[in-house]
């Protein structure tokens, strides 16, 4: 490492040679005027030998007889009055606090004066009383002064006026004794105090070796962190001009450290920039300007090849005596910490994995958006997005997959966008979109519709091709809210609606959702209380041998018959339990109450379990299946779990753990259920299930001429028989589709055919007929032909709107799909057109789909009518709040 330092000039540019030559300081040299500081307080220190040495040289000039005669003499008194005074504050003054809390130029100021009035004092006085040998005296008398000045001061023009008085004591003829006696005296004293400061000096030295570093380690210690890069100096003159700098500073801005030298060193440092001001930038020049320190300011590299950040911290170097000679300090690179710092802020404001603004960027953006100038609210729209089918890509092809896929969809959300608003990922599948003062519903509905469009367009992921959906709800500031929190609980409420319709629509908020909501969270709390004090049943569908009619089991279905509300339909209260965290507890009741009511059958006779994935991952499950067999006295082999193609897509890899330890308790498993899910082969090749449910919507409509459903009910029969396995056929319900699983092979069958949910009494009334077997009962084929459509419609009930679709109709009835498990009996009120509304009564439900009796035959050709929609999105919103309350009041007229 090369130490550059600028070159000090030999003396001042306006000052003559002799002023350099007599030694005198240099403003700029602080070393001169603290030298000759010390000089003072040594001279200071070492009076009392010069007090000494002077008495020696008059008693030898007048005469040791003579003095004695001098002391009564008044003019003698006040001389030696006088200069003791003068003395005493020479020798006194030095020793106060005061005093050495002062600068050297301060103690120079104070010392100089009372020295020189001193041997000003004694000369004058001498020659007065001496007369003729006044001017040696005089001589005699400073040369000791001098001589000190000379050898502690170190002072050219001093040691020159020493030279001039020893010449002129021996011109004047002054005895050798004379000169010598108080040299030696002075010389003594000297020499005592120099042996003093010599061991003081020692032993700070010692101190300093055993507690502090050498100036060469210091040095050494220096030159390795210049070269190690973390840390550099740099020193300006009083101008701000550079005097010295490290390489590794010069390197960093692609200089040599000589070509920096003299330059300003604000020149290395970049202008702030007015979009972008950087606060210690702006706080350097003030520190240079006011010369005082500074400690790790960030300043911003000028003229660097790429961004380049400083930490530099630097104080004025100023002389004892006050005077400012520049500024010295050192310097860190700052650039790998200022990139990381800008890293987590963006990971702070933007999402990692897409790109798009975090949740709370998306916040700030709604907030701006809404709040206006003066207390006005701006009108904005909120759009909240839910991907459809998303986690059945990311559990079939792996989170990967899902996440290449959320990265594409987040860039079709931006190319939609564009700059008309901005696009947010809030976690998972959720997107959040904000619109500034957008508010026309026509507009969003376009918008939404081209949403729902573009992200339902084929992806590929890892080569193959995924299809998914997206349901959207819409709030619009200030109608639907005037702040962040209920214009985001409002959306959440039309998503919540736009999902509930069927996936891949969007919703307007409307009040009515506000309601159902807050109905929701009654019957929450509703099946809360319910869980406790009771108000949970359970009805039983006999499972019957296909080929002897002969009852083996029953499957175990909960129902829930609300105090003020009446029966509450399972699909209803099943995902509120969901949503709630209810279904371990709610599963447990039924497990339990099963086991302890399957007792009182015949043996033999099974009793089947749903258990949901949210059970099946609950490692205490094995053992509470264990404790309802124990606390019921009931056989193993008894209970049956009907288990759902779900669990094998939960996270977790303990499913075959489960699976083991289920088995090893001895209960009998079934996968229910199948064909509807996934259905991969794999499940059945490595879970030891013992039956295998084929869904109702294979049975359904089977034995129908042309229907496909019927080879699909065979392939699986052959696949559960080569493995092994019994099978069930669900839903059947006329005597033709009985007929055709029997001979398709399936070994069980449930469904109306064999009879509908039965309380325990109904149930064991059943068992107790002696035969053990069932008759199967209903309709031979189907009824009168019927329209086959696919029509939205909307029901209403009990004061609330429900939409369903329309799967076939005719003069007398319909089948309705789209609400689950509604109990039979139960009366709508059917909006088939516009203005066109009637009456009909549930008589037959499974699942999602139910079979209605119009109370009055219906106009086929009116229904079959195209729909007419009304273009402006604003009417239709009213129109559908006034079908709401139209229905409410239409029940309470039944009522």
């Amino acid at each position: 490492m090369s130490i550059v330092r600028p070159k000090t000039p030999s003396k001042p540019d306006n000052r003559p040679d002799w002023y350099a030559m007599i030694g005198a300081a240099d403003e700029r040299d602080g070393d001169a005027l603290e030298a000759l500081a010390r000089a003072i307080r040594l001279i200071s220190t070492s009076w009392p030998l010069l007090m000494v040495a002077r008495a020696v040289l008059l008693c030898q000039a007048i005469g040791w007889s003579q003095i004695s005669s001098m002391i009564p003499e008044r003019d003698f008194l006040v001389f030696l009055g006088a200069l003791t005074f003068i003395d005493a504050a020479i020798l006194t003054v030095p020793r106060l606090p005061a005093f050495a809390r002062l600068s050297p130029n301060q103690q120079l100021i104070i010392a100089a004066p009372f020295i020189g009035l001193s041997s000003a004092l004694f000369t004058t006085s001498a020659a007065a009383i001496l007369g003729s040998i006044a001017f040696k005296l005089m001589v005699v008398t400073l040369t000791p002064a001098l001589l000190a000045v000379a050898i502690f001061g170190r002072q050219r023009i001093l040691s020159m006026a020493y030279g001039l008085g020893g010449i002129i004591a021996f011109i004047g003829n002054i005895p050798v004794i004379a000169l010598v006696t108080p040299l030696l005296i002075f010389a003594a004293g000297v020499l005592i105090i120099m042996a003093v400061e010599y061991r003081i000096s020692r032993r700070a030295t010692a101190h300093v070796r055993q507690s502090g570093l050498t100036g060469d380690q210091a040095k050494a210690f220096l030159v390795d962190l210049e070269q190690s890069g973390r840390s550099w100096f740099w020193e300006t003159d009083r101008m701000g001009h550079v005097s010295y700098v490290s390489d590794t500073l010069a390197a960093q801005i692609g200089r040599k450290a000589q070509d920096v030298i003299g330059l300003p060193f604000s020149s290395l440092i970049a202008q702030p920039k007015p979009d972008a001001p950087s606060e210690g930038q702006r706080t350097l020049g003030f520190h240079f300007s006011a010369r005082t320190s500074f400690t790790e300011l960030q300043v911003e590299a000028a003229d660097s090849r790429e961004e380049l950040w400083w930490s530099i911290s630097g104080q004025p170097v100023v002389t004892p005596f006050g005077q400012f000679l520049g500024f010295r300090g050192s310097g860190a690179d700052l650039t790998e910490m200022r990139r990381s710092q800008a890293e987590i802020a963006r990971l702070a404001s933007f999402d990692s994995l897409t790109g798009l603004a975090n949740r709370v960027q998306m916040l700030n953006t709604l907030e701006q958006a809404v709040n206006g100038k003066r207390g006005m609210y701006n009108e904005c729209a909120l759009l909240l997005l839910d991907l459809d089918r998303f986690k059945e890509v990311n559990d079939t092809m792996g989170h990967p997959a899902g996440d290449a896929l959320l990265r594409q969809v987040a860039q079709r959300l931006l190319r939609l966008i564009g700059t008309s608003g901005k696009v947010g990922r809030l976690g998972g599948d959720e997107f959040k979109i904000v619109l500034p003062s957008m508010s026309d519903q026509m507009e969003l509905t376009k918008l939404a519709q081209s949403i729902i469009h573009t992200v339902s367009q084929p992806y590929s992921i890892d080569g193959s091709q995924v299809i998914i959906g997206v349901s959207i709800g819409i709030a619009i500031a200030p109608t639907d809210g005037t702040n962040t929190e209920t214009l985001t609980r409002n959306a959440d409420l039309a998503l919540y609606a736009a999902k509930a319709d069927g996936r891949g629509a969007f919703r307007f908020y409307a009040s009515a959702m506000h309601a159902d909501a807050e109905d929701r969270r009654q019957l929450e709390q509703d099946l809360r209380h319910a869980l406790v004090v009771g108000g949970l049943y359970l009805e039983y569908q006999p499972v019957v041998c296909a080929s002897t009619e002969r009852i083996t089991g029953f499957e175990a279905l909960v129902r829930w018959h609300h105090p003020s509300r009446g029966p509450i339909s399972p699909s209803i209260f099943i995902p509120i339990a969901e949503e709630a965290g209810l279904i371990g507890a709610l599963g447990e009741w039924v497990l339990r109450t099963a086991c302890s009511e399957a007792t009182r059958w015949p043996d033999g006779t099974r009793v089947a379990v749903n258990v949901s994935p949210i059970q099946f991952a609950n490692p205490a499950l094995p053992s509470l299946v264990m404790s309802a067999l124990a606390n019921a006295g009931l056989s193993a082999s008894r209970l049956e779990l009907e288990i759902t193609e779900g669990v094998f897509l939960a996270d977790g890899s303990n499913t075959d753990g489960m699976f083991a330890a289920l088995k090893s308790i001895g209960v009998r498993l079934a996968l229910d259920d199948f064909g509807t899910g996934y259905s991969a082969l794999g499940y059945l090749k490595t879970a030891p299930f013992d039956k295998i449910k084929i869904d109702q919507s294979f049975v359904r409509g089977a034995a129908i001429k042309g229907s496909r459903n019927a080879a699909i009910v065979k392939s699986i029969v052959s696949l559960a028989e080569a493995l092994g396995m019994e099978t069930t056929a669900e839903g059947a319900e006329t005597l033709d589709e009985l007929a055709l699983i029997r001979s398709l092979g399936c070994s069980h069958v449930q469904g109306y055919v064999y009879g509908r949910p039965a309380s325990v009494e109904e149930t064991m009334a059943l068992l107790d007929n002696g035969t053990g077997r069932a008759q199967a009962a209903g309709h031979k084929a189907s009824r009168k032909p019927r329209m086959t459509m696919l029509r939205s419609v909307m029901l209403g009930h009990d004061g609330h709107a429900y939409p369903g679709r329309i799967r076939n109709v005719s003069p007398n009835g319909a089948m309705i799909e789209g609400l689950l498990d509604v109990p039979p009996g139960t009366v709508f009120l059917i909006e088939l057109g516009k203005d066109y509304v009637v009456s009909g009564t549930c008589r037959w439900s499974q699942g999602d789909r139910m079979g209605i009796e119009f109370e009055m035959a219906i106009d086929i050709e009116r229904v079959r009518a195209p729909v007419e929609r009304d273009k402006d999105v604003e009417q239709k919103r009213a129109a559908a709040v006034d079908a709401v309350d139209f229905y409410r009041d239409k029940w309470k007229e039944a009522s």
